[in-house]
């Protein structure tokens, strides 16, 4: 059970949420869209949030490193772009492509932080760093022929952003979608979230994720169990940047636009806050956390926005999204090292 001071950030936020929808009441904005749109951005975000309960169930700790995961996923969605691929079959091809990617590229990120255990979130910070720059230069080199993904000028290289609107934009959003009066629920988009959140659901059911749980339990004592510790571990890394890969994929269906270049840099922290939102000890991890943190974050993101632009002070969301973010990460990250110097 989640003590009172990692339950803290959830408490601010809550509160702060409830000003912020008495605040829209009183400036008489438009409430059912406002709960229209954070539904979409609850399953927009959540499963890049959903994407970190593998590597925090593993004892891996925070994966600072989700750009990996993230990047996986845009090659994949590039490499059906790039072949005109259109409607649920572009989509899931994407998701195809992604798997395989991801697959290799947590391979790799994984036996990286099996080799500085204990320092895993700080090698993931600067993994992070390191591989977008890198992957920079693939954009720029990669040789895609679609010519609407490509720079006007010269016709070699990707443009920052690749327009999904003719692809398979809104594929998700628009599935099932269920309108009764000014409420929009889509129920596709609800319906991958929820399966994802099932299959996790289920893993850590099995004899492989019960094993998972164990070595971030007690690393000592799996190991005496009998249990290669390295190999669960790598397991569960692979995972986390496969579900990321994924995340990405339905982001980008939902944003409309693939954003290339030094945009996934940043993607990580929001993610991140959100699951120590929903009241994460920053170790083990369950799915509720995952959901609730998401929705809470991205609700109050997105009540910030008309709220700050109604008041003529634009400045202030991204401002209050800084802040927040950071100041959350940095509050779990001293209490959980608090309670280490107590033991």
């Amino acid at each position: 059970m989640p003590s009172f001071s990692m339950k803290l950030p959830q408490i601010i936020i809550s509160t702060f949420l409830i000003l912020l929808i008495l605040l829209a009441y009183l400036l008489q904005m438009d409430l059912l869209v406002l709960f229209n749109e954070s539904l979409v951005k609850l399953v927009m975000n959540g499963v890049l949030v959903l994407s970190l309960i593998p590597m925090l169930n593993a004892g891996a700790g925070m994966n600072f490193g989700l750009p990996v995961g993230i990047v996986g996923g845009l090659i994949g969605m590039c490499i059906a772009v790039n072949y005109r691929m259109t409607g649920f079959y572009g989509f899931f091809m994407s998701l195809f492509f992604s798997l395989l990617i991801c697959i290799f590229l947590g391979w790799i990120y994984g036996l990286i932080l099996n080799l500085v255990k204990g320092r895993e979130e700080i090698a993931g910070t600067f993994i992070g760093f390191s591989f977008i720059p890198l992957m920079n230069y693939f954009w720029t080199l990669v040789p895609f022929t679609n010519r609407q993904m490509l720079y006007p000028i010269g016709g070699q290289g990707l443009r920052p952003k690749i327009n999904l609107e003719l692809y398979f934009y809104n594929i998700l959003d628009h599935l099932w979608l269920v309108k009764i009066g000014g409420i929009e629920i889509p129920l596709g988009l609800l319906a991958f979230f929820g399966l994802l959140c099932l299959f996790l659901y289920l893993f850590f059911r099995t004899k492989l994720g019960r094993a998972t749980a164990a070595v971030g339990e007690n690393e000592a004592f799996a190991r005496l169990s009998g249990l290669n510790v390295a190999n669960i571990r790598l397991l569960a890394i692979i995972l986390s940047t496969i579900i990321a890969g994924v995340g990405i994929c339905v982001y980008t269906q939902s944003y409309g636009f693939i954003q290339l270049y030094d945009e996934p840099l940043s993607m990580a922290y929001p993610a991140i806050s959100a699951i120590l939102i929903g009241g994460s000890t920053g170790k083990r991890t369950f799915i509720f956390e995952a959901v609730l943190g998401t929705y809470l974050l991205q609700t109050m993101y997105l009540l910030t926005v008309p709220i700050a632009n109604e008041i003529l002070v634009p400045e202030l969301t991204e401002i209050l999204r800084t802040f927040i973010t950071y100041s959350i990460i940095l509050y779990a990250l001293l209490i959980r090292d608090k309670r280490r110097s107590s033991r």
